[in-house]
This record gives structure tokens, C-alpha cells and sequence, in this order.
């Protein structure tokens, strides 16, 4: 009985590291950090940007799994869900940037001068469609 236990640990645990390296490196694969690092010409700290998404996922993770109390209370929440809503819009443009959704979308559609309002468009959905959950969730 116990052995069962232990091989379904070993299991789950092997299984929860390769979806988790996984995901970092689709992260790292999709440009992210090194996107970053070239916008904010720091180029020599990418080791630690790339230490800071392991943190944080780690970190989730036992927030998550244990439900851990975030400390801080109420305030900190918001400038978490900030952060979390810049990482994943920077995400799916990463994304969308390297299956060249926009450039091909733009060209069919001819809006080229409403390039700036789409943007803009985008990011407020996404920062409405953000505080409407957490609100919800509050």
C-alpha cells in the first residue's frame, strides 16, 4: 500500500518538473526574456530575469497547491495582478509576434494607421477582462 503511495508521488512529482520545464522553456524559446533584456538594454541580467520567472513559478506553485496566504494582505494583490497581466500580455505578443499573426492580419485587412488604436485596444481589454475577475474573485 505504501509503495503505491511512493510511486505515485515519484510520479506525480516527475510529471509536475516536465510540464514545469516545459512551460519556462516555451517562455525562453518564445523570446520573452531576451525581448526584455534588449528593450531595457540589460542584456547582462538575463540569468536573473530567467532565475525571477523560476521563482515566481515555483513560488505560485506553493501559494497554490498549499494555499498559502499572501503576505501583504488586500494591498499587495492588485500590483500582483498588475505584473501577472503585463507577463502575459508580453507573452501572447511574444507569441502572437513569432507566428506573425499581426503583420499578416494587418496586411488583409488594410489598417495600417489604426495600428496605435488596436494596441491600445488590446491592452485595455485585457487590463478590463483582469480587474473583472479579480473583482469577481474578491
Amino acid at each position: 500500500m505504501w509503495i503505491r503511495q511512493i510511486l505515485v508521488a515519484v510520479v506525480g512529482l516527475a510529471s509536475g518538473f516536465a510540464v514545469a520545464a516545459g512551460l519556462f522553456s516555451f517562455i525562453i524559446g518564445l523570446g520573452v526574456v531576451s525581448d526584455f533584456a534588449d528593450r531595457t538594454h540589460t542584456g547582462k541580467h538575463v540569468m536573473l530575469y530567467e532565475n525571477c520567472i523560476m521563482a515566481g513559478g515555483i513560488l505560485g506553485n506553493i501559494f497554490w497547491v498549499y494555499g498559502l496566504a499572501m503576505p501583504g494582505g488586500k494591498w499587495i494583490v492588485p500590483v500582483f495582478g498588475l505584473f501577472s497581466g503585463i507577463f502575459v500580455g508580453c507573452w501572447s505578443m511574444a507569441l502572437a509576434e513569432i507566428l506573425n499573426i499581426f503583420p499578416i492580419f494587418i496586411r488583409r485587412i488594410k489598417i495600417l494607421k489604426c495600428v496605435p488604436w488596436l494596441i491600445f485596444g488590446m491592452a485595455l481589454g485585457k487590463s478590463l477582462g483582469a480587474l473583472l475577475f479579480f473583482y469577481k474573485r474578491w
